[in-house]
Protein backbone atom coordinates (compact mmCIF):
# COMPACT_ATOMS: atom_id res chain seq x y z
CA UNK A 1 0.00 0.00 0.00
CA UNK A 2 1.45 3.69 -0.92
CA UNK A 3 2.06 6.44 1.26
CA UNK A 4 0.77 9.00 0.18
CA UNK A 5 2.28 12.83 1.02
CA UNK A 6 1.95 16.10 -0.28
CA UNK A 7 3.97 16.39 -3.07
CA UNK A 8 5.38 19.77 -1.76
CA UNK A 9 7.10 17.74 0.82
CA UNK A 10 9.39 16.24 -2.15
CA UNK A 11 12.53 17.18 -3.55
CA UNK A 12 11.80 18.55 -7.39
CA UNK A 13 15.38 17.04 -8.70
CA UNK A 14 13.75 13.70 -7.88
CA UNK A 15 9.81 14.46 -8.86
CA UNK A 16 11.64 15.77 -12.15
CA UNK A 17 13.81 12.26 -12.46
CA UNK A 18 10.29 10.30 -12.02
CA UNK A 19 8.58 12.60 -14.78
CA UNK A 20 11.33 12.12 -17.33
CA UNK A 21 11.53 7.85 -16.60
CA UNK A 22 7.45 7.77 -16.55
CA UNK A 23 7.09 10.09 -20.23
CA UNK A 24 10.82 10.88 -21.11
CA UNK A 25 12.78 13.80 -21.32
CA UNK A 26 11.06 15.28 -24.11
CA UNK A 27 8.04 15.46 -22.55
CA UNK A 28 8.46 19.10 -22.05
CA UNK A 29 7.35 19.17 -25.59
CA UNK A 30 3.91 17.71 -25.19
CA UNK A 31 0.63 19.56 -25.40
CA UNK A 32 0.08 19.18 -21.63
CA UNK A 33 2.82 21.43 -20.84
CA UNK A 34 1.42 24.25 -23.03
CA UNK A 35 -1.78 24.14 -21.63
CA UNK A 36 -0.76 24.65 -18.11
CA UNK A 37 2.37 27.10 -19.19
CA UNK A 38 3.21 29.86 -16.54
CA UNK A 39 0.97 28.42 -13.95
CA UNK A 40 2.05 26.45 -10.71
CA UNK A 41 0.67 23.09 -9.86
CA UNK A 42 -1.72 23.59 -6.92
CA UNK A 43 0.15 22.21 -3.63
CA UNK A 44 -3.13 21.36 -1.64
CA UNK A 45 -4.14 18.73 -4.58
CA UNK A 46 -0.78 17.28 -5.69
CA UNK A 47 0.73 14.62 -4.24
CA UNK A 48 3.47 11.84 -3.70
CA UNK A 49 3.40 8.20 -3.66
CA UNK A 50 6.33 6.28 -1.56
CA UNK A 51 6.39 2.39 -2.00
CA UNK A 52 7.21 0.34 1.39
CA UNK A 53 11.02 1.38 1.47
CA UNK A 54 9.78 4.99 0.93
CA UNK A 55 11.32 5.75 -2.26
CA UNK A 56 9.66 8.22 -4.79
CA UNK A 57 6.86 5.76 -6.79
CA UNK A 58 4.62 8.08 -7.92
CA UNK A 59 3.38 11.63 -8.17
CA UNK A 60 -0.11 13.58 -9.41
CA UNK A 61 0.04 17.26 -10.08
CA UNK A 62 -3.08 19.21 -10.35
CA UNK A 63 -2.97 22.61 -12.41
CA UNK A 64 -5.21 25.81 -12.97
CA UNK A 65 -6.48 26.32 -16.31
CA UNK A 66 -9.22 27.17 -17.78
CA UNK A 67 -10.93 27.18 -21.30
CA UNK A 68 -11.57 30.20 -23.46
CA UNK A 69 -14.64 30.35 -25.44
CA UNK A 70 -14.86 32.08 -28.84
CA UNK A 71 -16.65 35.40 -26.93
CA UNK A 72 -13.03 35.39 -25.21
CA UNK A 73 -14.21 33.97 -21.71
CA UNK A 74 -11.87 32.23 -19.60
CA UNK A 75 -14.00 29.18 -18.23
CA UNK A 76 -11.49 28.22 -15.21
CA UNK A 77 -10.69 24.76 -14.82
CA UNK A 78 -8.46 21.91 -13.16
CA UNK A 79 -6.06 20.28 -14.88
CA UNK A 80 -5.53 16.79 -13.50
CA UNK A 81 -1.87 15.21 -14.51
CA UNK A 82 0.68 13.89 -15.15
CA UNK A 83 0.22 11.10 -12.85
CA UNK A 84 3.32 9.42 -13.60
CA UNK A 85 4.07 5.81 -12.33
CA UNK A 86 7.99 4.73 -11.96
CA UNK A 87 7.80 2.59 -15.69
CA UNK A 88 8.95 -0.57 -12.82
CA UNK A 89 5.98 0.41 -10.34
CA UNK A 90 3.25 0.78 -13.10
CA UNK A 91 0.22 -2.01 -12.73
CA UNK A 92 0.64 -2.40 -8.57
CA UNK A 93 -2.25 0.50 -7.72
CA UNK A 94 -0.25 3.67 -7.51
CA UNK A 95 -1.85 5.54 -10.45
CA UNK A 96 -5.31 4.66 -8.90
CA UNK A 97 -4.41 5.83 -5.07
CA UNK A 98 -2.88 8.96 -6.18
CA UNK A 99 -5.93 9.72 -8.35
CA UNK A 100 -8.33 8.72 -5.46
CA UNK A 101 -6.30 11.21 -2.86
CA UNK A 102 -6.22 14.45 -5.45
CA UNK A 103 -9.53 14.30 -6.58
CA UNK A 104 -10.67 13.34 -2.67
CA UNK A 105 -9.21 16.61 -1.69
CA UNK A 106 -11.28 18.69 -3.81
CA UNK A 107 -13.64 20.88 -1.34
CA UNK A 108 -17.04 19.07 -3.07
CA UNK A 109 -19.16 22.63 -3.11
CA UNK A 110 -16.02 24.62 -4.78
CA UNK A 111 -14.72 21.74 -6.86
CA UNK A 112 -14.14 23.24 -10.64
CA UNK A 113 -14.46 20.87 -13.66
CA UNK A 114 -11.40 19.16 -14.34
CA UNK A 115 -9.66 18.39 -17.63
CA UNK A 116 -7.08 15.96 -18.44
CA UNK A 117 -5.14 14.26 -21.68
CA UNK A 118 -5.82 10.46 -20.85
CA UNK A 119 -6.66 6.98 -21.83
CA UNK A 120 -10.65 7.02 -21.72
CA UNK A 121 -11.34 3.82 -20.21
CA UNK A 122 -8.98 3.86 -17.90
CA UNK A 123 -10.01 7.10 -16.29
CA UNK A 124 -13.47 6.58 -17.24
CA UNK A 125 -14.02 4.92 -13.27
CA UNK A 126 -13.49 8.36 -12.41
CA UNK A 127 -16.15 9.74 -14.50
CA UNK A 128 -14.05 11.39 -16.86
CA UNK A 129 -15.54 11.51 -20.21
CA UNK A 130 -14.47 12.86 -23.76
CA UNK A 131 -18.37 13.72 -25.02
CA UNK A 132 -18.32 17.24 -24.16
CA UNK A 133 -14.63 18.18 -25.31
CA UNK A 134 -15.25 17.66 -28.78
CA UNK A 135 -15.15 21.33 -29.94
CA UNK A 136 -12.64 22.25 -27.74
CA UNK A 137 -8.85 22.96 -28.65
CA UNK A 138 -5.12 22.39 -27.50
CA UNK A 139 -2.59 24.93 -28.38
CA UNK A 140 -0.63 21.37 -29.92
CA UNK A 141 -1.49 18.67 -31.58
CA UNK A 142 -3.42 15.88 -29.56
CA UNK A 143 -6.05 13.08 -29.91
CA UNK A 144 -9.69 14.30 -28.90
CA UNK A 145 -11.04 10.86 -28.03
CA UNK A 146 -8.09 11.54 -24.91
CA UNK A 147 -9.12 15.34 -24.64
CA UNK A 148 -11.28 14.04 -21.29
CA UNK A 149 -13.09 16.33 -18.66
CA UNK A 150 -15.15 15.59 -15.43
CA UNK A 151 -18.01 18.07 -13.95
CA UNK A 152 -21.33 17.02 -12.11
CA UNK A 153 -23.25 19.24 -14.65
CA UNK A 154 -21.39 19.15 -18.30
CA UNK A 155 -24.16 21.55 -19.66
CA UNK A 156 -22.43 24.15 -17.87
CA UNK A 157 -19.16 23.85 -20.20
CA UNK A 158 -18.63 25.80 -23.19
CA UNK A 159 -19.24 23.50 -26.13
CA UNK A 160 -16.15 25.21 -27.76
CA UNK A 161 -13.05 26.95 -26.84
CA UNK A 162 -9.35 27.11 -26.89
CA UNK A 163 -7.39 25.51 -23.16
CA UNK A 164 -4.60 27.32 -21.94
CA UNK A 165 -3.52 28.58 -18.59
CA UNK A 166 -5.13 30.09 -15.80
CA UNK A 167 -2.02 32.41 -14.31
CA UNK A 168 -4.25 34.12 -12.15
CA UNK A 169 -5.79 31.40 -9.70
CA UNK A 170 -4.35 31.32 -6.78
CA UNK A 171 -6.05 27.81 -5.92
CA UNK A 172 -7.41 28.99 -2.81
CA UNK A 173 -11.24 27.55 -1.77
CA UNK A 174 -10.56 24.34 -4.15
CA UNK A 175 -9.06 21.63 -1.25
CA UNK A 176 -11.02 20.95 1.83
Amino acid sequence: MPTLVPLAAIDPALVDELLDAAFGPDRFARTAYRIRQGTDWLPALSFAALDDEDYLAGTIQLWPVALTDPAGRAHPLIMVGPVAVMPARQGEGYGKALMAAALGAMAPDAALPQMMIGDADYYRRWDFTAAPTAGWRCPGPWEPARLLVRCANPAVLPAAGMLGPWPGAAGEGLAD
